[in-house]
């Protein structure tokens, strides 16, 4: 069955016949989070780094900015009992779309928020497939906790 998780939306899971999905990741970040032991994570979908860029959409939606909706994932998932030295860690996203000068790198501003969070938390990327050009498609099996990426172009790989 499959969860879709929109722009600026996540979600979190313990349920085997669910996959989580988001489409047309383009400079949006997902983060991708899993735990073997319990088989339980979630999927994170934001739009930009930094919740003081608007403070009263932060407050109403989190998921919206990486530094707020990533601790919200996180908090989210231990309440299905995961815990942060068991939890597999991928990204996806981070592209540079619509800006082809440069100009915004909100791509780029939404990775290095992101780099930044897991840094100072003493979280490590298990993988992930970020930057360039394209829009991407990821989604995690919640039975096996594996992780699909669909890049515009090029198909579909395992992360």
């Amino acid at each position: 069955m499959k969860r879709v998780v929109g722009v600026a939306d996540m979600a979190i899971s313990n349920k085997p016949e669910e996959i989580l999905i988001t489409y047309s990741l383009g400079s949006c970040i997902a983060v991708v989070i899993y735990d073997p032991h319990v088989k339980a994570g979630g999927m994170l979908h934001y739009m930009l780094p930094e919740s003081s860029m608007d403070a009263e959409k932060a407050r109403k939606n989190p998921s919206m900015f990486a530094d707020s909706g990533i601790s919200m994932l996180f908090r989210q998932s231990y309440q299905l009992g995961t815990k942060k030295e068991n939890l597999i860690v991928k990204a996806v996203g981070g592209a540079q779309i619509l800006d082809e000068n440069g100009v915004f790198n909100i791509g780029k501003r939404n990775y290095l928020a992101m780099r930044k969070i897991f840094w100072r938390n003493n979280v490590m990327v298990a993988a992930e497939h970020v930057g360039g050009s394209v829009n991407r498609t990821v989604r995690l099996e919640m039975s096996t906790g594996r992780v699909f990426v669909k890049v515009s172009g090029l198909g579909e790989i395992e992360l």
